[in-house]
């Protein structure tokens, strides 16, 4: 069965916990950075803030590049989880403490907002881009997106880098989890924007003062990392009887 612990004030905050509070906050900061400025970058040279195929494919690979480069930088020393829903999804697999998790939240929000105000002031004031459903896809479509494709980038986080059969995958994760958001990016940008993130959304809503759809980025990323976790961590690591402590993805 699954693990969920409410972990201790002291844990939380040991030495090794805010270091990892902090690898956090800068991994999130580049992640969001690069990718929520590349949607601005692509904007200015097109003169256009509507994304046409080609944008679309840019900021993707944008996306998938940095969060490689995210989860990388940051997996020795806080899991590299640069993202609420994957945080909230590992702890109900037992992989991070509620008390924890919370403080990764946090180091992961303020990395966001950081990223975008950084983003206005050196851009000289350009608007920060917010997420927001397409035009004919209602509220609650937009939420069931944002379930599907957040539940396949916590079940790959899982399957590459939590599940203590991973074996050689552990070598592959930062890869297949950028491979991951890039692709559900081509799928869902149309339609929900392709966040499966909460900080990723937050960030940007916070800088713009815009918060009319925010809630579907945070509503449908945590139903779909919990899932993720409910489902990989109960059903195939639960199988394998006691759940250890997985070195990557565990702080």
């Amino acid at each position: 069965m699954v693990k969920i612990t409410f972990g201790s004030v002291g844990d939380s905050f040991s030495i090794g916990s805010i270091k990892a509070y902090l690898s956090e906050f800068i991994a999130t900061l580049l992640f969001v950075f690069a990718g929520v400025g590349s949607a601005i970058a692509y904007g200015k040279l097109t003169a256009d803030a509507a994304l046409d195929p080609a944008g679309l494919v840019a900021v993707a690979v944008a996306h998938g590049l940095a969060l490689f480069v995210g989860v990388s930088v940051a997996a020795n020393i806080s899991g590299g989880h640069l993202n609420p829903a994957v945080t909230f999804g590992l702890a109900i697999g037992g992989n991070i403490t509620v008390l924890t998790g919370l403080f990764y939240w946090i180091a992961q929000l303020l990395g966001s907002i950081v990223a975008c105000a950084l983003l206005k002031f050196v851009t000289n004031g350009l608007a920060v881009p917010t997420h927001s459903v397409a035009a004919g896809v209602s509220p609650f479509g937009g939420v069931v997106m944002e379930i599907i494709i957040t539940f396949g980038l916590v079940y790959t986080v899982y399957a590459t880098a939590a599940d203590p059969k991973k074996g050689s995958l552990g070598t592959i994760a930062p890869i297949a989890i950028g491979f991951i958001v890039g692709a559900n990016i081509l799928a869902a940008g149309p339609f929900s924007g392709g966040s499966m993130n909460p900080a990723r959304s937050f960030g940007p809503a916070v800088v713009s003062g815009d918060f009319s759809q925010n809630w579907i980025y945070w509503v449908g990323p945590l139903i779909g990392g919990g899932l993720a976790g409910l489902i990989y961590g109960d059903v195939f690591i639960g199988s394998y009887g006691a759940l250890p402590a997985s070195d990557d993805y565990t702080a």
